[in-house]
């Protein structure tokens, strides 16, 4: 397992990712107030927050006659209605690392206090800056897992979240429960299956001597609305 707050200056934060978040397309140029606001709300937010994360590593299997994920939890197996997409990424896993990432706990009150001042720009990149950080969070504790990997000869798959590829969000509840502590990186599970901070991660990485990582391809999921396909590639 690893747990690990992640210092601001090893995050890779591009700021074409944040225009993404805002619905710039690849070639659109954000204007100078948009550029000026985004970087100027990026350094505060380097200023206050503190990135997060948190792995631990389970045995399991993938079934997929029924598209599960049945992980092996330390009181008995958890099972995952993940779909077709994602248990059949996951098919060669021997093993499983369950995770939770985080722009840090700090975020809520980060942007209240923001939107407090009534400035609904700034607010609205304030998100989308929020939004790209805990991906970059989430991209670091890739490379600390793999690194682990490395040591031991593994490989590991792309990470897969709830809410995305068919995967109800319905599940959180789940992946919480394999984690020793009940809020891991202080991340709070409402009971709609909200995390708080919103700006939070989970999921499911599969770990094995055969699995792959691959570039994210829109062409084996239908879900139009999933954030990675409209960010550039």
């Amino acid at each position: 397992m690893a747990r690990q707050e992640v210092q601001f200056g090893n995050l890779e934060i591009p700021m074409r990712e944040i225009y993404s978040f805002m619905g710039y397309g690849a070639d659109a140029v954000p204007d100078a107030e948009t550029v000026s606001t985004t970087r100027e709300m990026l350094a505060d937010a380097s200023k206050v927050l503190h990135p997060c994360f948190e792995y631990h590593f389970f045995d399991g299997r993938i079934d997929l006659d029924s598209n599960n994920i049945i992980i092996e939890g330390p009181n008995g197996p958890v099972s995952f209605a993940a779909g077709r997409i994602i248990c059949r990424q996951l098919n060669s896993a021997s093993r499983f690392a369950v995770f939770v990432a985080t722009a840090g706990k700090e975020y809520t009150a980060w942007t209240d206090a923001i939107g407090a001042c009534g400035d609904m720009f700034r607010t609205y990149v304030a998100d989308c800056v929020g939004s790209q950080i805990v991906e970059s969070a989430a991209d670091y504790m890739e490379k600390v897992l793999q690194s682990e990997l490395d040591g031991l000869g593994l490989k590991r798959t792309n990470r897969y979240s709830p809410g995305y590829c068919s995967w109800h969000v319905s599940c959180q509840p789940d992946i919480f429960s394999l984690f020793p502590e009940k809020n891991p990186c202080g991340i709070e599970l409402t009971d709609s299956c909200l995390m708080i901070p919103v700006k939070s991660v989970s999921g499911i990485i599969g770990i094995g001597k055969d699995v792959r990582f691959l570039p994210y391809s829109c062409g084996i999921c239908d879900m139009k609305q999933c954030f990675r396909r409209h960010r550039p590639a």
